[in-house]
């Protein structure tokens, strides 16, 4: 059974994925409840910047709409990217944020929303937003020694055939439940010695620190990101095809543009210790930012036709991982390309179920539930 299935009943939009720690910074989010800004605050494009030094939240947006699509005079205000039906199908929303909206404060989310690539990419790696890191950027990368690569790639690639035999003779199954979610624990429980009837018990705590530090919680966030990128992978057979036999730089190409255009991580949170120009206005310091991974990653300004599937593309980029060294990023790449190796190794046939097509779902993580697969063909 996967881990979405095994989801305790009642947990709130902050536990999306087992075993996150309650200082994750990849799960934490600020309360869930509506909050009261001041009844003259505006800040998004067409409309007053933020006040200097106003560290108090302000109103949501609201424009007028212009002639043709409603009557004038229609006051329309900002969508939610918790608005019902986004767990679905956030894309509609987010494009309406780049587009109208790129500075807004969202009363449920209670922090100013950043939903443009180049305000998203400068929130994550500018010293004047504080309070969380991605795995590989700097500090992260400062944290992690002693670590051998080439023994992480023996695990993974180990592993990956492990579980990739397992399933092989079977008429169908879940790579989602039988695969992606045991290959990133099973990596990691191999690597530090952690017997395989013990893995899951282990290697989401002490274990998983043993190898990876403060990013040892990644375990999860690698399980959806593995998910995504088979769902994209088989989900086009010209890229089965393509990707079958590939060195494992295209391999890496396809990784990353998944990581694009499926980002594991939709919402990470920060928090600015200055104030900081964007698009549409001007954030305070002090203030809670959420950061909208998944919106930038299809933002048109940065990317030709970004809701496209396109290991070639000639302006890649993706924001889930920062370019240092982290044994979470390693891994992570490492099980994409060992993933893809052992599945085609051990099922040469290998593709989607008849009439099955992968469905993402959630709001701050997010990645199809299930990858129904004939093994044999």
């Amino acid at each position: 059974m996967s881990h979405e299935q095994n989801r305790e009943p009642g947990r709130g939009i902050g536990g999306d994925r087992p075993g996150a720690s309650p200082g994750d910074p990849w799960t934490r989010l600020p309360p869930m409840a509506p909050a009261t800004p001041p009844a003259d605050g505006r800040g998004a494009r067409g409309v007053s910047a933020v006040v200097p030094g106003d560290l108090a939240p302000l109103a949501a947006p609201v424009r007028t709409a212009p002639g043709g699509g409603g009557a004038p005079g229609v006051r329309v205000v900002a969508p939610s990217p918790l608005d019902p039906g986004a767990s679905r199908d956030p894309h509609g929303i987010h494009r309406t944020l780049r587009e109208e909206f790129p500075l807004t404060y969202d009363p449920l989310l209670r922090a100013w929303v950043l939903s443009r690539y180049a305000d998203v990419a400068t929130a994550l790696t500018d010293s004047r937003f504080t309070h969380g890191h991605r795995p590989g950027d700097p500090p992260c990368a400062r944290a992690h020694v002693d670590v051998d690569v080439a023994a992480l790639r023996s695990v993974t690639e180990r592993t990956a055939y492990v579980l990739a035999r397992r399933i092989a003779e079977r008429p169908q199954a879940d790579l989602v439940a039988d695969f992606c979610h045991w290959l990133p624990a099973g990596t990691v429980a191999a690597a530090v010695g952690v017997p395989y009837r013990d893995m899951m018990r282990l290697v989401r705590g002490r274990a998983a620190g043993a190898l990876a530090g403060e990013c040892g919680g990644q375990i999860a966030v690698r399980e959806k990101a593995l998910a995504s990128f088979l769902g994209n992978v088989l989900s086009d057979p010209d890229q089965v095809a393509a990707l079958r036999d590939a060195p494992a730089g295209l391999v890496g190409r396809a990784w990353a543009e998944s990581l694009r255009r499926d980002p594991p991580v939709q919402i990470a949170v920060r928090r600015t210790a200055a104030e900081v120009p964007v698009s549409g206005g001007v954030l305070p310091a002090g203030a809670s930012v959420a950061l909208l991974v998944g919106s930038a990653g299809r933002d048109p300004e940065r990317f030709r036709e970004p809701d496209r599937f396109d290991p070639l593309r000639d302006d890649q980029g993706q924001l889930t991982y920062g370019s240092g060294f982290c044994p979470a990023v390693i891994l992570a790449g490492l099980e994409a390309e060992y993933a893809l190796r052992a599945l085609f190794a051990a099922m040469p046939r290998l593709r989607l179920a008849d009439g099955f097509r992968p469905v993402w779902t959630g709001l701050i993580t997010r990645a199809p539930r299930s990858l129904i697969v004939r093994p044999g063909g």
